[in-house]
């Protein structure tokens, strides 16, 4: 059995617990939150809730830690903290930032002798496996990324740091023309704003300006900056009824040509429609878990991505098993 222990009990602890059911190999070992404790209600029973503050005292008593917070400001301290005690896998989705989370977190691996897997999910993580495959098949073709219509937890996750917002949610919308074009066989030029557009829904506390969270949200770095973003701020009743669901989904596509002259055209599509974006995360990040606890039994340390890693190591069926009903 491989021990797992869950930091954070958001969407995505709850849905790590819930993958945890679905994989026998596994057993949930405890929760640990910043929260008081005694507060927290999870839904295994006889699991401690434990306080982060005494992660360090079950160094041994856990085989993979998997890391729930948000990418805007948890895991960049947070991954390469407990990957000096643990090994772990993360989440962390800002695209910009992942060589430098890697180098900070394969760092601090290497000296415990652990194994960190980071970005793990469907964007980064199972689009970039096909981004990689698309571009490798096919040399020379352009690759295009489309998110959507679904939300967004990173996004939404930002959105909520910013002071004067009580609730937020944010919509990935991408722009059906631009997809069309490319299934049509061609390869166009586009911007981030010609290929999607941004959707906000915003409740804000009691006397913040709406004007300056606008500002704030429309203006963000690395999240809407580079798009048509629009904001709503509606109310707390609103919201409960209309932006309580967490689907997503997205397409990879490439398009690309073979042939002495190029005279043959293919495009390579890869969809995923989602009814919850952080449990199917939470999937990932088990099995990826499972990877790093393979992995680090071998004797090896340090940082891995998804293109890193055998898709063999993810799966609790043997070898012979794979290849003789899956290959």
């Amino acid at each position: 059995m491989i021990r797992i222990g869950i930091m954070g009990y958001g969407n995505l602890g709850r849905g790590v617990e819930n993958a945890i059911r679905h994989n026998p190999d596994t057993e949930l070992a405890a929760v640990f939150t910043r929260r008081d404790p005694a507060s927290l209600k999870i839904a295994t029973e006889n699991v401690p809730v434990v306080s982060a503050a005494k992660a360090a005292e079950w160094k041994d008593r856990i085989d993979v830690l998997i890391l729930c917070g948000g990418s805007a400001t948890d895991l960049p301290k947070m991954t390469p903290e407990y990957a000096a005690l643990f090994n772990v896998v993360d989440s962390f989705d800002t695209h910009a930032r992942i060589p430098e989370h890697f180098r900070n977190v394969d760092e601090a691996s290497k000296k415990a002798g652990k194994i960190s897997v980071i970005s793990i999910g469907w964007d980064p993580g199972l689009f970039s496996l096909n981004r990689v495959l698309g571009d490798a098949i096919l040399p020379g073709s352009r690759n295009y990324t489309f998110w959507g219509k679904g939300v967004s937890q990173g996004h939404s996750d930002a959105i909520r740091r910013i002071p004067g917002v009580k609730n937020a949610k944010q919509y990935t919308i991408p722009v059906e023309k631009a997809i069309e074009e490319i299934r049509a066989g061609k390869t166009p030029e586009l911007t981030a704003r010609e290929k999607h557009t941004r959707e906000c829904f915003v409740v804000l506390k009691d006397g913040a300006d709406p004007k300056a969270v606008e500002t704030a949200i429309k203006t963000m770095p690395n999240y809407f900056a580079d798009y048509d973003t629009t904001v709503h701020f509606i109310s707390d009743e609103e919201f409960k009824k209309n932006h309580s669901g967490m689907a997503h989904g997205g397409f990879v596509l490439t398009s690309g040509r073979t042939g002495k002259d190029d005279e043959n055209g293919h495009v390579i599509e890869y969809r995923l429609k989602l009814d919850s974006n952080p449990e199917f995360t939470s999937s990932a990040l088990l099995c990826y878990a499972r990877a790093a606890f393979r992995l680090n039994q071998k004797g090896e340390s340090g940082c891995r991505t998804i293109l890193d890693i055998p898709a063999a190591l993810l799966s609790p069926k043997s070898h012979e098993e794979l290849i003789s009903t899956l290959l």
